[in-house]
């Protein structure tokens, strides 16, 4: 699956991984079976990364380890320590999405935030801090997240003593049953709010602008989502953990170029003497302006192509490139000189 021999060593397991997983990772490859294909690389990494299983594998084949819970293959993986802070999000959510992972116990954890930053050409070339804005529920500061005013205290419903359901009992042929409802009084809650806290009303939770500066990296692919765990909404629930943030990064309109992965594209408009004589054309990159020659005989709509001036490429695979293609201008207006010479141009052609 990662392509390699038997005896490639953990390095080289571990470049064949980081290198196909970026490139079919969910969050960059939207294709048709990407996820399955970033689903098999993990695993087939799980694998050959731990002596133990690469051993069992080796003997037996995938009939080696088809016993492996995917706690037992991914367990002692830490997927952000090995992409080095690229920004995807090879943590625990994508761990239960993909691979069946066990569900966090306790409160539910708040929902994502999904916004969008759009850098410029240079920010993508070079990568660096963009500071994203956007609102956010927290938990309220002054209450801490109990929605009681502060020096007070929520109080525990006497009926389901804090619990918010309420329990019944019942026996049946000798067999106890016992149905688990919400708390009529305290509707789930489980406490009540004699005195709400002034800032949040009681709810427990506020909402507030964020600002917060997030990690570029060099060659970031249009539509790249970023994930920065912690900084989503609240949990509804006290004591539940908040979501995620997912950054979507754009590539803001060029007036220059059109952008196309790691390549640019610039429209270069030429005369017709130009096309015909040939002629040095001054074309802008991203390094500064650099002089083009167009060949004699240049044909309409031909392409330059000007090597490693695009954009570097995500995952440090060097760069892309520039193409140039040539729209041919015809004039509209001749002066009284011009048009004579194309007429003699014309009648020298008809000669040949």
């Amino acid at each position: 699956m990662l392509g390699l021999p038997r005896d490639a060593s953990e390095a080289a397991v571990k470049d064949a991984f980081r290198t196909l997983a970026m490139k079919y990772h969910p969050d960059r490859n939207k294709e048709p079976g990407a996820e399955e294909k970033f689903r098999e690389i993990a695993e087939a990494y799980a694998v050959l990364s731990d002596p133990k299983k690469r051993a069992e594998y080796d003997s037996g084949g995938f009939a080696g380890v088809a016993g492996f819970s995917p706690e037992d293959l991914f367990g002692g993986i830490d997927f952000e320590d090995l992409f080095g802070g690229v920004g995807l999000g090879f943590g625990g959510s994508i761990f239960d999405r993909f691979f069946g992972g066990r569900r966090r116990r306790g409160p539910p954890r708040g929902a994502d935030i999904e916004i969008e930053a759009v850098i410029p050409l240079e920010k993508v070339a070079s990568g660096g801090e963009e500071t994203v804005r956007y609102q956010r529920s927290d938990v309220c500061r002054d209450c801490a997240g109990s929605g009681a005013k502060a020096g007070t205290q929520p109080r525990a419903c006497a009926t389901c003593r804090g619990t918010g359901q309420k329990t019944s009992s019942r026996r049946e042929q000798g067999v106890l049953i016992q149905q688990s409802t919400t708390c009529p009084d305290c509707e789930g809650r489980g406490s009540f709010i004699d005195t709400p806290c002034p800032a949040c009303m009681g709810r427990g939770r506020t909402e507030r602008d964020e600002s917060l500066a997030v990690k570029i990296p060099v060659g970031a692919d249009d539509g790249l989502v970023l994930r920065i765990p912690g900084k989503g909404y609240a949990s509804e629930a006290p004591g539940g953990v908040p979501g995620d943030l997912h950054v979507i990064v754009r590539t803001a309109p060029d007036a220059r170029f059109e952008r196309a992965g790691a390549d640019l594209l610039r429209l270069v408009e030429i005369d017709v003497t130009d096309a015909v004589l040939g002629a040095e054309q001054s074309v802008p990159t991203l390094d500064g302006p650099v002089a083009v020659k167009i060949p004699p005989g240049t044909q309409p709509d031909s392409q330059l192509r000007l090597r490693g001036k695009g954009l570097p490429r995500f995952g440090g695979r060097g760069r892309g490139d520039l193409y140039v293609r040539l729209v041919l201008r015809v004039p509209e207006r001749l002066t009284a000189e011009e048009r004579k010479l194309y007429e003699r141009l014309r009648a020298l052609r008809r000669l040949r």
